[in-house]
């Protein structure tokens, strides 16, 4: 498939599960997290949906959790907002890219305040 469409497919799915977890849902769960983004393989079965969380619980945890318990239910809701022919799974997995830049971020401060001193 283009690649163009699975991007923009990613990124209507992406944003749709974004405004269900912030708006829609009832679970503190998904109250709790932020879709970073949604990458789509090329034959629309899996959607691999990043996340992050403020939660002190294990990053492991919230994703099994989001992964054996609300994928379903969330893959319903896109199935009733976006149409196409074949609605992939959602597995959820965690960015580590934001701690990453935070981390990049706060060495790059500490080599600043080294070599101002």
């Amino acid at each position: 498939m283009n690649q163009i469409k699975l991007k923009r497919i990613g990124s209507q799915i992406a944003q749709e599960l974004s405004a269900i977890c912030a708006l829609e849902a009832n679970d503190s769960l998904l109250k709790e997290i932020n879709i970073t983004g949604c990458v789509v393989t090329n034959d629309l079965g899996l959607a691999k949906v990043y996340f992050t969380t403020q939660l002190e619980r294990d990053k492991k945890e919230v994703e099994k959790e989001l992964n054996d318990e609300t994928a379903g239910y969330l893959r319903n809701k896109i199935a009733e907002r976006i149409e196409i022919r074949h609605i992939p799974k959602i597995r959820f997995s965690y960015d580590n890219s934001v701690v990453y830049g935070d981390n990049i971020e706060k060495i790059i401060k500490e080599i600043h305040d080294k070599d101002g001193k």
